[in-house]
């Protein structure tokens, strides 16, 4: 009871941990995307508000042309109307005049001014000698972010660009200029930058603090228009979507937490409790009914190992006996499973002579010369016949090629027949199966599973089956858990054996005994309808 307390407890403690790495992660990653998102929309937003700024200026450009073009007199009622025609086809001028003296004397809005006010000093100006203003009497009182052009006795004044003041509420648009004289950049109009201009005097977008900005350049000359947003801003109007990040983060967290804790607790000491089972005998071992196809009789069965750790888990085939390999276990769990198979099917091997029993040995196995020697000591001590226990290598455990064409060599002098387990599933060749000289091949279940399909691995069945029959080696499919896959192979016409929940589950050594009894008795099914189209149970056991 104590020891589960403290496994709850250890499992706790690492699902707050990593729940907490996990919205710590959440919210970082959240963050850099939230943020990646805001650059791409100030990115997005300062290029259309330079496109807008190069229209409104080429335009302001092109009517002060007009203007210095007037075929009338300054001022006079033919040229106001000649203004006000320019204004109303033009999109970007809220006005249009005439400046003379260092006075402002008419415009296209507000006709001859009767008593002209003078003009302040601009705020830049520029290379061509165009003098830029904030702002100019008579429009001081009129809507922010206007800006007023001079060039010579002309004037235009620009409307506010709509991007500027229309744009995301989170963006802030600012335009900047450079003074020719001074070489100074300055604020035109817009909101206040919170950062040197200079920095912002180029197209490219940079962070200040906890400030984006991105600015682009107008080709017109105007200037550079400049979007910007604190991320603070950026972060608070992202508030639910973060939220769910971190939930989500919080959540995946705590869960691989949990998982880590219950894999690093199996992992840690599952070499120790198979090195206990091993010791102890603790292995325990199914069997499965191989069928000849033609008589639906029981010919042989494949001896399975099974292991329940201690903590009451059935730990799979794969993980145990890679375990066993790569901590050196794998020599005295082969033996303990070879005693214990010879212990509890002795008696039935000694009964039916015909009978064979198929055990599965690892490359690991076949690389030990003390195995063989092992092997043949076990079945004198038992009194069973070599021929009585079939070896089951797997197609990938051949790929030392050499030293699995020697074992098979001595396992086959002894009276052995060897068998290629997993087949179909590497790239054996002819070549390869006639230099390993064995005596029959099985057949993956996946490729079983594959009829029916039209999948790959169903198109090289009959490849694989006449490859068997040329080199005479016995063909032996697993998997078959249907009548349609056995009706497959039986069309074939071929001396073929079956292995499947068709014909089987693996049984315990007494059923099993049981199960063959009957069989050779007469009392086993003589018809492939008898059987039933699939499994009556779900099996707790590996199936084959």
């Amino acid at each position: 009871m104590q020891n589960m307390k403290h496994r709850a407890l250890v499992a706790l403690t690492a699902a707050l941990v990593a729940g907490s790495a996990g919205v710590l992660t959440a919210y970082l990653l959240g963050r850099v995307a939230t943020v990646t998102l805001a650059e791409r929309r100030l990115a997005t937003a300062v290029t259309e508000a330079a496109k807008q700024a190069d229209r409104s200026m080429a335009e302001s450009q092109d009517v002060v042309a007009a203007m210095h073009a007037s075929p009338y007199p300054p001022c006079s009622d033919e040229e106001l109307t000649y203004f006000r025609a320019l204004l109303f086809e033009s999109r970007h001028l809220k006005d249009v005049g005439r400046v003379s003296g260092g006075n402002i004397v008419c415009s296209a809005a507000l006709g001859r001014i009767a008593r002209p006010p003078s003009v302040p000093r601009p705020d830049f100006l520029f290379q061509d000698g165009t003098r830029v203003y904030k702002s100019l009497p008579l429009y001081q009182d009129s809507e922010a972010n206007l800006i007023e052009l001079q060039q010579e006795d002309s004037f235009v004044v620009l409307r506010p660009n709509p991007v500027l003041v229309a744009g995301s509420m989170a963006i802030h648009f600012a335009e900047t200029v450079v003074d020719a004289p001074s070489q100074k950049v300055g604020l035109l109009r817009g909101d206040s930058l919170g950062a040197d201009a200079d920095l912002l005097a180029g197209d490219g977008e940079i962070q200040v603090r906890d400030m984006l900005y991105a600015t682009r350049c107008s080709t017109r000359g105007l200037g550079c228009v400049t979007a910007f947003v604190a991320i603070p801003e950026v972060l608070s109007a992202q508030h639910l979507p973060m939220a769910i990040y971190c939930g989500f983060g919080g959540f995946s967290g705590a869960l691989l937490g949990l998982l880590l804790t219950i894999f690093y607790r199996r992992s840690k000491g599952i070499a120790q409790q198979l090195h206990r089972a091993v010791e102890n005998g603790d292995m325990q071992l199914m069997y499965q009914p191989i069928v000849d196809l033609a008589t639906r009789r029981i010919i042989g069965a494949e001896a399975l190992a099974r292991w329940t750790d201690e903590d009451g888990y059935a730990i799979g085939p794969d993980v145990f006996v890679r375990v066993a390999e790569e901590r050196g276990l794998i020599a005295d769990f082969t033996r303990q499973i070879l005693r214990r198979a010879l212990f509890e099917m002795g008696p039935a091997l000694r009964r039916f002579p015909g009978f064979r029993l198929n055990l599965n040995v690892t490359s690991t196995n076949l690389s030990d010369p003390r195995f063989q020697q092992m092997l043949e000591q076990t079945l004198l001590e038992f009194g069973v016949s070599t021929r009585s226990i079939g070896i089951e290598i797997s197609e990938t455990g051949t790929t030392r090629q050499q030293l699995a064409m020697d074992a098979i060599f001595q396992l086959r002098r002894r009276g052995h027949r060897v068998y290629i387990d997993n087949f179909g599933t590497g790239y054996s060749s002819f070549a390869y199966l006639q230099d390993l000289a064995i005596d029959a091949i099985k057949i993956d279940r996946t490729v079983t599973r594959a009829i029916g399909t039209g999948a790959i691995m169903e198109a090289n069945l009959p490849r694989i089956l006449a490859m068997a029959e040329s080199l005479d080696i016995e063909v032996i499919v697993e998997g078959i858990e249907n009548r349609e896959q056995a009706s497959y192979f039986i069309s074939r016409n071929k001396h073929i054996l079956a292995q499947g929940w068709l014909f089987g589950y693996p049984y315990p050594a007494v059923e099993f005994e049981k199960l063959l009894a009957e069989d050779h008795a007469g009392n086993s099914p003589s018809n492939l309808e008898t059987f039933p189209a699939a499994p009556l149970k779900a099996s707790l056991l590996k199936p084959s």
